[in-house]
């Protein structure tokens, strides 16, 4: 079996220069798919808490222009991730991402969790179908690279280990994962969304495929239905063939980056300082409590 090559540099105690080289690794040539499925998961996590989805839905640019809003985002993170945070671009992404969240109050617990779903949601989606689970030492290194990214965000109280930042992620979960209507429509928004991205005789498989894979909290607070066992048991026997397909193949020699494939919104380029929205959708006075609206983690702000 050829197995993507491992830094040498991917020691547990890594400089934020090897967080960043693992990182890229990675996302570009190590684990794209996977990496974007996971976070195609976090964004759906994010819509399980009511004070999120009530904003979005509110402001109704999410279901009127939710591709803009998956590119931008896409592109924003993906600049951050490989070009690192400290490069000229990683720079400009952030700088981005924090101009767009001055517009609005959001409660840094928000940011903080949004800022840990780009840790533990990809873990865990390895561990289950990933070619193969990430070493201790890419845990590390996602953790320590999103550290360093949330911390020129000006988030405040990022735990100062893993293992502490992923009790605050279950926490967060445990506590504000509740059904709300309007994370419904803005979760069936996203499904939609991804139904678009496939021929129309496969698109119907989407909507089954996410409620398989989502947890029972994730299903509850969206107010989905579980698929039937053998459903479910089909829908993971799937990915577990694709786990053990990709075992079997050589070693990635160019760079899958999401920065570097065709975009819908933007197919003649785009600008990072144009990124997300132009002006705001909704007062900067809101009380509001969404972290994608200030963090844009997963999903932008429309222009």
């Amino acid at each position: 079996m050829n197995t993507p090559h491992i830094s040498p540099t991917a020691g547990l105690q890594q400089a934020p220069d090897d967080s960043a080289a693992i990182c890229r690794r990675l996302a570009g040539f190590d684990f794209p798919w996977e990496l974007n499925r996971a976070l195609e998961i976090a964004i759906l996590k994010t819509f399980c808490v009511p004070r999120i989805s009530h904003l979005l839905h509110q402001t109704g640019e999410f279901e009127r222009r939710p591709q803009k809003r998956y590119d931008d985002t896409s592109l924003i993170l993906g600049n951050i991730v490989k070009w690192g945070y400290d490069s000229p671009r990683g720079r400009a992404a952030i700088a981005r991402m924090n101009r767009i969240h001055q517009r609005f109050d959001i409660d840094n617990e928000d940011f903080l969790y949004v800022l840990s779903t780009f840790i533990y949601e990809p873990i865990r989606w390895n561990q289950l179908f990933g070619w193969r689970p990430f070493t201790p030492e890419e845990e590390n290194a996602l953790f320590q690279f999103w550290r360093a990214v949330g911390h020129r965000m000006n988030i405040q109280g990022i735990p100062d280990t893993s293992a502490a930042y992923e009790q605050f992620n279950q926490r967060y979960e445990a506590e504000h994962f509740k059904y709300h209507a309007d994370n419904a429509a803005i979760g069936e928004a996203v499904v939609a969304l991804m139904k678009g991205w496939l021929p129309s005789a496969a698109a119907p498989v989407v909507p089954v495929v996410v409620k398989a894979v989502a947890s029972d909290s994730m299903r509850r607070a969206m107010g989905w239905s579980k698929p039937s066992p053998l459903v479910s048991q089909a829908i993971f026997q799937g990915l577990k063939l694709r786990q053990k397909l990709t075992q079997q193949l050589p070693e990635r020699e160019e760079s899958n980056f999401i920065v570097d494939t065709p975009n819908t919104t933007y197919p003649d380029g785009y600008q990072l300082e144009k990124l997300g929205p132009d002006a705001p959708t909704v007062q900067t006075t809101s009380s509001s409590k969404c972290p994608f609206m200030r963090m844009r983690a997963f999903l932008k702000a429309d222009a």
